[in-house]
């Protein structure tokens, strides 16, 4: 599987759930049990480079500002979230966090942002298929910390100034 399918399947997913996360999770899995399993290994490797891209302070600082406050746990699930949203999304926030403000139409934080099962869909979808959990998909480790110049992620001046036009858009 190369990265145009992968974005295809995570695309036709979403569009088919009508952006709700659980929903989209469920059609991840069922869209991956029809594969073969080292299809599906390719699809969590392509998942997982993508999830450990959006380990950055400032993503955890959009991750806060959409949500009104992500500890780790809740920052995880953004990021999932992040890439279910697809690749233009996912790629404009990555390389401008601060493009969300733009890229999203809108943001439901009782709705929007929590994407845990979508990063669950590729494990449950090979255990479905061959009886065993997701083999170590030979990637590098990710950083101890995130990436980039730290910040306070709980301190709403501080996340106003790093991300003035997502804050003025969604925070507060």
């Amino acid at each position: 599987m190369d990265e145009t399918e992968f974005w295809e399947i995570v695309d036709s997913t979403r569009e088919a759930a009508e952006g709700d996360p659980d929903d989209h999770a469920e059609l991840l899995v069922e869209h991956l049990v029809r594969l073969d399993p080292d299809a599906v290994l390719d699809f969590a490797r392509h998942f997982e480079a993508r999830f450990q891209r959006t380990y950055t302070w400032d993503l955890w600082a959009a991750a806060a500002v959409l949500l009104g406050g992500a500890g780790e746990d809740a920052f995880d699930a953004f990021r999932c979230w992040l890439i279910g949203r697809g690749r233009e999304v996912f790629e404009g926030a990555v390389h401008d966090p601060e493009a969300l403000a733009e890229l999203l139409e809108d943001f439901d934080p009782a709705v929007d942002g929590d994407g845990e099962e979508i990063g669950f869909a590729a494990d449950e979808a090979y255990e479905a298929l061959t009886g065993v959990e997701t083999p170590d998909l030979g990637l590098a480790p990710p950083p101890p910390e995130p990436v980039g110049d730290p910040l306070d992620v709980t301190d709403d001046s501080t996340l106003a100034e790093r991300l003035p036009r997502l804050w003025d858009r969604f925070g507060g």
